[in-house]
């Protein structure tokens, strides 16, 4: 995506406060002939030394001279900035592009180009652009990086001016800014099926009836262009008129994404934090769907989803599903913890009995959260919970890595509810964990005799 703005930066001049102004960009060496030229202008008072005083007054006025052309001149200069691309996952680089055109009919003198970036992006980007004939243009461009998501705004752009001499700096700055969003990273994930009803659109996708038998069947009216094949006979000799069966209707798939946001529900922080990983996970899992077709909803403990998100989530394999993992990963890139203590309001949030597949990243659980957790799975066709223990994240590598006690007994009681559970340890792959997923779901239907899962 590219974005792009442009102004215009133009010397003022002629009021007691641009003196003021121009005098305040006095540089070092501006200041020091200043400071010198004054000083032998009052040796020169004391000792009677016309000549010292000539070159104290040569001193003293080379960089008032420099200040007031430089504050003087009118430089008319248009700046622009364009991303490349404007929205980058965590860890990749984003090209900045600077361009300068001047606007005036008479060439630039010196410039120095400064952007102002986040320091979380990196050092702020400085540049020296030699003399600009009237009407040319200058092109440069730096690179910007972050492991960590967000929204970052760049700019405004600051031009300085400086004389020959380099006496005296004077700052414009211009008035536009752009944003880059730096989203979560994005895993690619293997087609599995987690559940019975892990299908977007194809053979195998969900099909209803009006009613379910072939004698509680409700026709409608003949319109103009229905297949003949259609007309049902019955109907039409009860009505007296031309009856067709209803068409089936496709009820596409659903999957819900619950990303657990409590503050307490995790420790520590930065990009390889417990945090994150679920973040990025849930990002995945999203994307993962959508292009499998389904319809998808993403869910937080406070209950929020997406702006503009329909009631029944966002469409996949639709021409507006670029559109709306655009939004779900614009929303991923801003999302911070919450002072909730509980999954009550994500609970309500879920449809009962309609809501198809659950896909949960959760941080630490007490007794009582479980249980609001077993509850959710009662109206879900199929759940599926990655749970993050903060404390084992935040050991050494070498130590233990198996869950806590508490964090086991959380897992059993998940389980007993019928939820599919994988305890993911420090650093795992998103894919392995998917993939471990689909074996344990494959396991529990093996075990109980239904309908397979692999």
């Amino acid at each position: 995506m590219t974005t792009a703005g442009s102004v215009r930066a133009e010397g003022d001049h002629g009021d007691e406060g641009g003196l003021r102004t121009a005098l305040a960009g006095l540089t070092t060496r501006g200041r020091s002939f200043l400071a010198a030229g004054a000083a032998a202008a009052v040796c020169a008072y004391v000792l009677g030394q016309s000549d010292l005083l000539r070159v104290g007054l040569l001193l003293a006025v080379l960089p008032l001279v420099c200040a007031g052309v430089l504050y003087r001149t009118r430089y008319r200069v248009a700046g622009s900035r364009r991303l490349s691309p404007s929205r980058v996952p965590a860890g990749s680089e984003s090209r900045v592009h600077l361009r300068m055109d001047n606007v005036s009919r008479m060439p630039t003198g010196l410039l120095m180009l400064q952007d102002r970036v986040p320091y979380v992006l990196g050092p702020r980007p400085r540049f020296v652009l030699d003399r600009v004939e009237a009407g040319g243009r200058r092109e440069v461009s730096y690179r910007v990086r972050s492991d960590l998501r967000g929204r970052y705004p760049l700019g405004p752009l600051q031009l300085r001016l400086s004389d020959p001499f380099g006496m005296c700096e004077l700052t414009r700055s211009f008035s536009t800014y752009d944003t880059l969003t730096v989203i979560p990273r994005v895993e690619p994930l293997p087609p599995v099926r987690l559940s019975g009803e892990v299908k977007g659109h194809g053979d195998g996708r969900q099909r209803s009836l009006a009613l379910a038998g072939e004698d509680d069947l409700i026709p409608r009216g003949y319109r103009y262009g229905d297949d003949l094949r259609r007309v049902h006979w019955r109907s039409t000799a009860r009505y007296g008129e031309l009856m067709v069966r209803r068409e089936e209707q496709p009820q596409r798939a659903r999957c819900s994404v619950l990303l657990d946001t409590r503050a307490i529900a995790y420790d520590g922080a930065g990009p390889d934090s417990a945090f994150e990983w679920a973040v990025s996970g849930a990002a995945s899992v999203l994307t993962h769907m959508l292009e499998r077709g389904f319809s998808v909803r993403l869910l937080t403990d406070t209950g929020t989803s997406v702006p503009g998100e329909g009631s029944d989530g966002f469409a996949g394999a639709s021409q507006e599903s670029a559109d709306a993992a655009g939004l779900l990963m614009d929303t991923l890139a801003v999302v911070d913890h919450s002072d909730g203590e509980g999954l009550s309001r994500a609970y309500d949030m879920v449809r009962g009995g309609s809501e198809g597949l659950l896909v949960a990243f959760l941080g630490d659980l007490d007794e009582e959260q479980t249980a609001v957790l077993a509850r959710m799975r009662q109206r879900s066709r199929g759940a599926v919970a990655f749970l993050l223990d903060s404390g084992a994240w935040l050991r050494e590598p070498s130590g233990a890595s198996g869950p806590s006690d508490g964090g086991g007994e959380r897992s059993r009681m998940l389980r007993e509810a019928g939820w599919t559970v994988v305890s993911v340890p420090r650093g795992a792959s998103l894919e392995e964990q998917w993939r471990l997923a689909d074996r344990e779901r494959s396991g529990l239907a093996a075990a109980s005799g239904g309908e397979g899962a692999g």
